[in-house]
């Protein structure tokens, strides 16, 4: 049988990984980072991308028009469906050009989300009315049906009712140059 002698001391066999351990952390923390850095925070994927827009019927604004805004409405026509709310500021930020692109001949519809309708009103009185159509979401349920995960967002619609794109974040002139007016272009031939 043999003796084993017990210094009293720990053994330090094993205990070099411990000091590697914060600088492997701190660098998978890094990597983490960095790759969300190259990903654009306004490309959300959309499952709706290429299939037909949900099936909705919202209510009119009162005090606007009479007519609501339902998924029949999309058929037969490239257009844009706004998600805004008076209570947003970036939805005041992109309002011109929505605006800019109503008075060129795109038809651009909205859902109001979560809104007071004389807010929206007002809303729509004050900055201007770029809507074809506008229907009231109160509670919100068209815009879970759109994968919506904030306001404003966009879409773009085919003829057939598809969306094709979907633009989260105020529009800002760039976007139109860079991708919806090509895209609106493409779509209309």
């Amino acid at each position: 049988m043999s003796a084993r002698l017990d210094t009293g001391r720990p053994q330090r066999l094993g205990r070099g990984w411990l000091y590697l351990l914060p600088v492997l952390l701190f660098a998978a923390i890094g990597v983490v980072l960095a790759l969300g850095l190259e990903r654009d925070a306004r490309t959300l994927p959309s499952v709706l991308i290429d299939k037909p827009a949900p099936e909705f019927a919202l209510p009119p604004l009162p005090g606007r028009d009479d007519r609501g805004f339902t998924r029949a409405d999309l058929n037969g026509q490239v257009a844009l469906v706004n998600i805004f709310a008076s209570w947003c500021v970036p939805c005041r930020i992109e309002h011109p050009v929505l605006e800019q692109l109503a008075r060129e001949g795109v038809v651009v519809h909205a859902i109001n989300y979560k809104d007071d309708p004389r807010d929206a009103l007002a809303f729509l009185r004050t900055l201007g009315d770029p809507f074809a159509r506008v229907g009231m979401d109160r509670e919100g349920r068209a815009a879970i049906d759109w994968g919506v995960y904030g306001v404003p967002e966009t879409f773009v619609i085919d003829r057939e009712g598809r969306i094709r794109y979907r633009h989260v974040g105020p529009i800002q002139p760039r976007d139109l140059e860079r991708t919806l007016r090509p895209l609106l272009a493409k779509l209309a031939q």
